[in-house]
């Protein structure tokens, strides 16, 4: 054992004896780092070589252990006193444990809060809201009271002369492309350069496509 280790050693036995009150390793680092400057790693290491050795003692909770002063050493400590003791620790760490599940719901109920709107943002979005409504119900009464409705009648001839349409488009289209290529077989130059000299524009030119029907 180096000669820190042993000092870590006798220093925490010498605080648990004083204190003579129960502890975790965490609450020993805790409350010793800062003046002694002890690594966590130590006291953990401390703690357990000191409960080996029996000098101190060692009661498991749950998955905590706690470390307090043998009791054996003081002559005013009695077999209950012990278990007083014992029971005391059982009731705090049940404690602790109760403290730290309502902690952790507050911290829950915190953050929910926290995302929530205030008052002012609820108002403020709520006069949003009731004026985009009202722009809507505007526009909905405009709609309605206009006259110039196409009816479903109009609609469906419109649909079916635009179909027409299309389709005699597309018959042209495919009627001159198969001319063209006619042409373009005994044509000395590119097709590029025949429709610059004939004139033609195609819809290409102009980013134009057939429309499905």
């Amino acid at each position: 054992m180096s000669k820190k280790d042993a000092a870590a050693v006798a220093t925490i036995l010498s605080y648990l004896n004083e204190q003579n009150r129960p502890y975790s390793a965490q609450d020993v680092f805790g409350n010793l780092q800062k003046q002694h400057g002890f690594g966590k790693t130590a006291v953990v290491k401390a703690v357990e070589q000191l409960a080996q050795e029996g000098k101190i003692r060692e009661k498991t909770y749950g998955k905590q252990k706690i470390y307090f002063a043998d009791q054996a050493q003081f002559t005013d400590v009695s077999e209950t006193d012990l278990k007083a003791m014992d029971t005391r620790i059982s009731e705090l760490s049940k404690q602790v444990q109760e403290v730290t599940q309502s902690c952790r719901q507050l911290e829950s109920e915190l953050k929910e809060l926290n995302s929530s709107l205030t008052a002012e943002e609820m108002t403020s979005e709520i006069k949003e809201l009731e004026e985009e409504c009202a722009s809507y119900e505007e526009r909905l009464e405009k709609i309605k009271s206009a006259t110039n409705h196409v009816s479903p009648e109009e609609r469906a001839e419109i649909y079916k002369s635009r179909n027409l349409y299309v389709k005699e488009w597309r018959k042209r289209k495919r009627m001159t492309l198969d001319m063209m290529d006619a042409i373009l077989e005994g044509y000395p130059k590119s097709k590029k350069q025949f429709l610059e000299e004939v004139g033609v524009e195609t819809d290409e030119d102009y980013n134009v496509t057939v429309p499905n029907i």
